[in-house]
């Protein structure tokens, strides 16, 4: 068995290793979202959680892990006798982002319950986690069907598998924990509101503590079982920590003015519903029965805060979670000053993730932060007559129009790729349409298929009783219709005939309600751009679609028009995509006027450029950037050579986008 990495032995990342042991305290604080960039030691401190959980009182051979107090009445492997039980450590139980849906919620004998009537059930990673902990590790690439079941789930406490009116339930109450890149995509806002807490980890600037953390980890890696004695103590002493703040937590009194204070700061932060009240409460006393005090102070209402609201205030994929904190010392303030506040309160004992009063304050962020403007050139006249800079003909990026609500566009055809809400696929998922026999595990039962399967053989199987003879070929797969996520690769005109500011920042904001509309659908987002003598990929295909507006935002434009290295860069993006991901089918949103400069011919070699992606049966949209007086109608000819077609940028915010949807299926029809 390999030995995890001590969790006191985790350098700096105060406020996760906080928001862990509060939830190791309280698991009732309902769990902790860990968000960050790579190799900021997420998964470890998470990993080495699981050696601190105090142990747990489990009926002897229970596969659900009952408490031998309080067994479950409806559990699987009941009913339970009073007497034998075992002592065990609590489970840590990892979701595979690619795990099968029997895989998390456990898999029923189909042909069993058929033919016998009996629910032979396997438990599944669920019941495994039962009064443990579920750890997902990259929680934003779960597939969203996995996603719907941790969300039941987390909210009835319990298990359901349904196989076509065949169903067991058993108890799955469990710290949820995950982590998360941002780059690689935000959770659906339901699964973020599940998460008690967030918090945002970076790695340390500071040259002494990296150098530590290496040598940590040279040490551990070396000898992980010397390195770990080495820390036993420390280990030691936070467990039993844990363990006093457990017996404490039931006397911390939560008083009327420490109330005041939550309601009022979620109130103040508008945060929606009552959980985010709820959890402020628990976390708040967590924190209190962490420091070793009996009464709730401010100083644990405002942690409480940062680490329960950040997550809870974003309203789309674009806002930067977070708290202003100023505000929240105003608040605070404010409804503070109530008599249950003890004036000169006792700091409580130091230790791990911070001690004194509040449990510790969160460090202040030392990410480096972003460049200030650019500033301007002066200008001069571009391709199209709108000024310039001079030197390098670009124009410092011009900020996007206020995004709008778009209507669906979506991929002609079935595909089967990853779930999602675009375009039509076979899932796992959705209505019913027909039945065919199983590749692999049975998964979704067409009970009639089999039925009609199985019945012109119960003569010759010899049946003699009333239920019918089933053998494991007559079963039926239901396939079924659902949604799929597709690859919205945007190519994006940057040149100097686009560089009108008020232009550009139209185009800036369609693409960017173009890509909020990608986040709701569960899509990969791309972005090529082009402008000057080249084309640039400025995001690789990401399931992060505030990266993909954030390199939006900072787009300059300027120079000429290589439309057709545009075309050819967007090009070999999906043959690389193609291989990575073979069943993601693309939709490409071409945003141009179509006008084509530099180099010999460039309106014809960017025809055939366009007329590759017609041969593979690429479905596209052009948004056509022309305005002024004269107009020459190139990107309605380009939409023509895509196979694709053309929609004004005055279109694109009307209702008649519902007429460009069919238009686009009419065409590959």
């Amino acid at each position: 068995m390999t030995t995890p990495f001590p969790f006191t032995a985790v350098v700096g990342q105060d406020d996760l290793r906080l928001a862990l042991l509060l939830n190791a305290v309280s698991p009732a604080v309902g769990g902790v979202l860990v968000r960050g960039e790579k190799g900021t030691a997420k998964s470890t401190a998470v990993r080495a959680l699981s050696a601190l959980m105090p142990t747990l009182d489990v009926v002897s051979g229970c596969r659900f892990s009952c408490d031998p107090g309080s067994p479950d009445p409806g559990c699987p492997d009941g009913p339970h006798e009073p007497g034998a039980f075992e002592t065990r450590a609590a489970r840590m139980v990892e979701l595979p982002v690619g795990a099968s849906e029997d895989r998390l919620v456990g898999a029923l004998d189909i042909e069993r319950a058929l033919s016998e009537g009996v629910k032979a059930f396997e438990p599944g990673l669920l019941a495994d986690a039962h009064r443990g902990i579920l750890y997902v590790d990259e929680v934003n690439l779960l597939h969203d069907h996995l996603v719907d079941l941790l969300l039941d789930a987390a909210a009835m406490g319990a298990s359901y598998v349904e196989r076509e009116g065949v169903s067991v339930r058993h108890a799955a109450r469990f710290l949820l924990v995950g982590t998360m890149n941002p780059e690689e995509g935000e959770l659906r806002p339901q699964l973020l509101d599940r998460f008690g807490l967030t918090v945002e980890v970076a790695a340390s600037r500071e040259p002494d503590q990296r150098v530590e953390v290496v040598r940590r980890r040279l040490a551990y890696d070396d000898d992980p079982g010397g390195f770990a004695a080495r820390w036993a103590e420390e280990e030691a002493a936070v467990r039993a920590r844990i363990v006093a703040a457990r017996e404490l937590l039931p006397s911390v009194r939560l008083g009327d003015g420490a109330l005041r204070q939550i309601a009022a700061t979620c109130a103040a932060f508008e945060v929606d519903g009552m959980r985010a009240d709820i959890v402020m409460a628990r976390t708040a006393t967590a924190l209190a029965a962490w420091a070793g005090r009996t009464d709730v102070l401010a100083e644990d209402v405002r942690q409480a805060a940062l680490l329960a609201l950040p997550h809870r205030r974003r309203r789309n994929p674009f806002d930067a979670p977070g708290l202003d904190e100023d505000k929240l010392d105003e608040t605070l303030e404010e409804f503070g000053g109530s008599d249950d506040d003890d004036p000169d309160p006792d700091p409580g004992p130091d230790g791990p993730g911070g001690g004194g009063g509040g449990g510790g304050q969160p460090e202040p962020d030392d990410a480096p932060q972003g460049d200030g403007d650019a500033g301007a050139a002066r200008p001069e006249a571009g391709e199209d007559g709108q000024p310039q800079p001079s030197g390098a003909g670009e124009q410092s990026a011009a900020g996007a129009s206020e995004p709008f609500r778009t209507k669906v566009l979506s991929v002609p055809g079935i595909g089967e790729g990853a779930t999602g809400r675009r375009s039509r696929a076979r899932t796992e998922h959705g209505r019913t349409t027909g039945a065919r026999r199983p590749r692999g595990a049975l998964t979704k039962l067409h009970l009639a298929a089999t039925v009609q399967a199985a019945a012109p053989h119960q003569r010759a199987r010899g049946r003699s009783g009333r239920g019918l003879v089933v053998r494991r070929d007559d079963l039926r797969q239901a396939t079924r219709e659902g949604r799929e996520g597709n690859l919205v690769l945007f190519v994006v005109d940057a040149s100097g005939s686009m560089a009108a500011r008020q232009r550009m920042s139209a185009v800036k904001g369609a693409v960017l309600s173009l890509l909020l509309d990608a986040y709701q659908r569960r899509d990969k987002v791309g972005l090529v751009t082009f402008r000057g003598s080249d084309a640039d990929v400025a995001l690789p295909p990401t399931s992060s679609v505030d990266a993909a507006a954030a390199r939006l935002e900072t787009l300059p434009t300027g120079g000429r028009t290589p439309l057709a290295a545009g075309l050819l860069r967007a090009h070999d993006v999906l043959r690389v995509e193609r291989l990575r991901d073979p069943a993601r089918r693309p939709l490409v949103v071409l945003v141009t006027d179509g006008r084509a400069t530099g180099g010999p011919e460039p309106v014809a070699l960017a025809g055939r450029a366009a007329r590759l992606f017609a041969a593979d049966g690429v479905a596209s949209v052009v948004v056509d950037c022309e305005s002024g007086p004269v107009r020459l109608g190139l990107a309605g000819q380009l939409a023509g050579e895509l196979g694709g077609t053309a929609v004004t940028l005055d279109e694109l915010r009307a209702d008649s986008i519902a007429g460009l949807v069919k238009d686009v299926q009419r065409r590959a029809a």
